[in-house]
């Protein structure tokens, strides 16, 4: 369901220079960043993944180890105070903290009023796409939706 039109502010916002800067900073640590983020910051990164993979890779990670994040900072924030008993330094990406304002609306009011608006006939933030992206959509949605 979608609750609003457009990208990821905070995926967009990581740049070269913050994954540079903090190989600087933090020697030996470990760039995990979101694929939404830009093509030279995924290319720079160590590690490239979904939110599911970001905290799988942490889960899995060794007592000791250093991860900077590109990714929402609430995520972050809750995979730092989740591991740190675990000797794991998470630090997000950017030294700018910025949150996310429209991932800050994925709450029950905003999931209401998309149904609600749903209810009384009127389709809310539509995202069309050209039949060859709408094909390849579709395909990638059923392949998630098929995982167990």
């Amino acid at each position: 369901m979608i609750l609003w039109r457009g990208h990821c502010s905070v995926h967009g916002r990581f740049s070269l220079e913050s994954v540079e800067d903090v190989r600087a900073r933090i020697p030996g640590v470990n760039v995990l960043v979101h694929p939404e983020c830009r093509h030279e910051v995924v290319a720079a990164a160590d590690y490239v993944g979904s939110t599911e993979y970001i905290i799988n890779t942490l889960e899995a990670a060794p007592a000791g180890s250093t991860w900077a994040i590109g990714t929402e900072l609430n995520l972050v924030r809750r995979l730092a105070n989740r591991y740190a008993d675990q000797g794991k330094e998470i630090v997000f990406l950017d030294k700018t903290v910025c949150f996310c304002s429209t991932m800050n609306r994925i709450d029950l009011p905003h999931l209401v009023w998309a149904l609600e608006s749903l209810a009384e006939g009127n389709l809310v933030n539509r995202i069309q796409v050209d039949k060859e992206t709408e094909s390849f959509a579709k395909l990638a949605l059923e392949r998630m939706l098929a995982l167990p």
